[in-house]
């Protein structure tokens, strides 16, 4: 259960636009990739780019 709500509150998708080449993110602002369990498991991030 309570992984159920985390997955709830937390996003599993983003989309964050790029101008050229780079991230457009503000001067505060990162991306941070956290996972909710107690042993570290080995895992795959995937990206998909739309653009001309």
């Amino acid at each position: 259960m309570p992984a159920h709500i985390r997955t709830a509150l937390t996003g599993v998708n983003l989309a964050v636009p790029l101008i050229g080449g780079r991230l457009a993110l503000g001067t505060w602002q990162g991306l941070y990739l956290f996972e909710h369990r107690r042993r570290p498991q080995r895992r795959q991030v995937a990206m998909h780019l739309i653009g001309d």
